[in-house]
């Protein structure tokens, strides 16, 4: 018997904010399996999933994907249910599937990180996997014949076991979403460039928009893996955007992550929004009375007096759902949540001029970018000045690579001796150029420091990679950036 706890420790895979990622070669036949065993006998323990049930899997355009889907249908199987194999589709298109049909899914992705490593997002029948059931997958306890793998952990009779046909229908389910929702032709006159790397979801973006009525010109497609990280956008992506905005060739550029569950979108002059700038809008947009959103989304959510509530959360998709839960329950509606590298999570369902929108309470790409358009082409006004009449609230946000967690978390701890007055002055002391007196300290998740002048350093380890992120908050975005700068020649120094 493998307890699943043990693996984790042991093969390097572990759960991070959005399921259990780590290097793809660590990723083997047997890891993977297990995992997936760990799972189904959770949800099987729970009452959660019935004999013969149905698994929704799919999977991100990675290397790695398709062996660690075979693998994991493998486990479906050998515990008596059956994979249904949706094929290389969006996360979001996936979980909306598991959902309306009361199945558990896997999204094999590694979203926006490297394509050496990889992960599995899990879903209940009823949405995202929470923080209690990781700690109940943890604890399962699951069979596994060693007869099954070689010393490398690779099946033995791996072509055997091949992935089933693909289907098509969760794909299809997807775009018919939002085109039963959004109004024919309502997106008619926008000239928007999809920017498709390797996100699969470059492919739903493009019928989707084409339907709605827009202008679409694929961009920068590529058929080699490129970790698109929507919250530390690389120096190419920003110079890849100007150069296409440039003449105003497109009112708008639309893309995503690897997975298609965090969104890009670029004004008329190839200027990224900030995710949570971004889900201020859609919010905005869609008529949301009550958001969730981590503690290190900007904050001019709260100081634009758009929202009747707004709950800060500890950054990770497990949290802002059960943030959206408790307004929920507190009889707020509608409710959504966003983070801020844009995903967008909708917690109620919408009612439009006789369309629904079904809830959707995990990260989505396209419903941000279709809303931000909706909000442009209805007022007449460009990308640009669609946050003009939010506070001038700027952030910017970067991290440090190859930083081991253990070491970041080491150092945060430092400043957390139980005496207030301690931790401020030792804080004023390694922000002593250019950053002032310390006003408040927030370790909701990670290090939020608030600084007398307004300004605001978040300091946090990535729950997904060997990384240290820092995010910085200024009235003006060209402070925001050097203050980020700044924080980054700072956290060099801590290696």
């Amino acid at each position: 018997m493998i307890l699943i706890d043990d693996l984790m420790a042991r093969s390097g895979v572990a759960f991070g904010t959005s399921g259990a990622r780590g290097l793809a070669s660590a990723m083997t036949d047997a890891v993977c399996h297990a995992y997936t065993l760990g799972f189904l006998e959770y949800l099987r323990a729970e009452g959660l999933i019935a004999p013969g049930a149905e698994v929704g899997i799919a999977g991100d355009l990675r290397p790695s994907t398709p062996r660690i889907m075979t693998a994991c249908a493998r486990a479906v199987r050998d515990l008596g249910f059956r994979p249904r194999y949706f094929g290389r589709i969006p996360s979001p298109a996936l979980a909306a599937w598991g959902l309306r049909h009361g199945c558990p899914t896997l999204m094999v992705t590694g979203s926006h990180i490297p394509d050496d490593r990889n992960g599995i997002k899990f879903n209940r029948p009823d949405g995202e996997i929470l923080k209690a059931d990781e700690a109940g997958i943890r604890a399962q306890r699951v069979a596994q014949s060693e007869r099954l793998f070689n010393a490398d952990g690779v099946f033995r009779d791996a072509q055997s076991e091949a992935l089933p046909d693909c289907d098509e229908t969760a794909a299809r389910d997807y775009v018919a979403r939002y085109l039963d929702f959004f109004p024919p032709a309502c997106l008619q006159g926008l000239r928007v460039g999809v920017y498709a790397h390797s996100s699969v979801a470059r492919e739903s973006f493009v019928e989707v928009l084409g339907a709605l009525g827009a202008e679409v010109e694929v961009l920068g497609q590529s058929e080699i893996f490129i970790p698109v990280d929507t919250e530390a956008i690389r120096p190419e992506d920003v110079r890849l955007a100007r150069d296409w905005c440039a003449g105003g060739r497109f009112d708008a550029l639309v893309s995503a992550d690897g997975d298609g569950d965090r969104p890009l979108i670029a004004d008329e002059s190839g200027q990224w929004l900030r995710g949570d700038i971004a889900g201020i809008l859609c919010a905005r947009q869609l008529g949301i009375a009550a958001l969730a959103t981590p503690v290190s989304s900007n904050s001019a959510v709260e100081r634009c007096g758009a929202f009747a509530a707004v709950r800060r959360t500890r950054i990770g998709s497990p949290y802002v759902i059960e943030g959206m839960h408790a307004l929920l329950d507190g009889g707020l509606a509608p409710v959504a949540g966003y983070e801020a590298n844009g995903g967008f999570l909708l917690a109620s369902d919408l009612e439009r001029e006789g369309r629904r929108l079904a809830a959707l309470p995990t990260r989505d790409a396209l419903l941000v970018a279709l809303a931000i358009l909706l909000a442009a082409a209805r007022g007449g006004r460009p990308v640009s000045a669609l946050a003009s009449d939010l506070p001038r609230r700027y952030t910017a946000s970067d991290r440090l690579r190859d930083f081991p967690s253990e070491r970041a978390r080491a150092h945060l701890a430092a400043f957390d001796t139980g005496d207030a007055e301690t931790d401020r002055a030792a804080l004023e002391a390694v922000f002593a150029e250019g950053f002032g007196p310390v006003a408040a300290i927030d370790r909701t998740d990670g290090l939020r420091i608030t600084f007398a002048s307004g300004e605001i350093v978040h300091l946090r380890p990535s729950g997904n990679a060997p990384e240290l992120r820092a995010y910085t908050e200024a009235d003006g975005p060209e402070r925001a950036l050097a203050m980020n700068r700044r924080c980054l020649d700072i956290l060099a120094t801590w290696r």
